[in-house]
């Protein structure tokens, strides 16, 4: 059984930075492609980043590209969110997720077949 765990979530003020990252334990994880999605109160859950295992292409919704950065560590079977100039607005549960076979869209929830339990990011302004 794969259990993917986040971690480095947290309070901190608008413009500043918080590291997440999403580890897999149980077994080793061939992953296709990980993702990071989070969900606001009241809101539906949504795409932030992805990123694949082989290649590192990386994918981004447009409200975080230049903010926010996804890495992979293959070896560690790690992968994290660098989140910059964090705004109010990003503040959500963030949650990673495992996609095994790359066989669809990187933005929809049922195209991944692991998630973490979710770690809370609050942004104060």
């Amino acid at each position: 059984q794969v259990q993917l765990v986040e971690s480095g979530g947290g309070l901190v003020q608008a413009g500043g930075s918080l590291r997440l990252s999403c580890a897999a334990s149980g077994r080793t994880l061939n992953y296709y492609r990980m993702g990071w999605f989070r969900q606001a109160p009241g809101k539906e859950r949504e795409f932030v980043a992805a990123i694949r295992r082989l290649s590192g292409s990386s994918y981004y919704v447009d409200s975080v590209k230049g903010r926010f950065t996804i890495s992979r560590d293959n070896t560690k079977n790690t992968v994290d969110l660098q989140m910059n100039s964090l705004k109010p607005e990003d503040t959500a549960v963030y949650y990673c997720a495992a996609d095994l076979r790359g066989g669809g869209l990187y933005v929809e929830l049922s195209t991944y077949h692991y998630w973490g339990q979710g770690t809370q990011v609050t942004v104060s302004s």
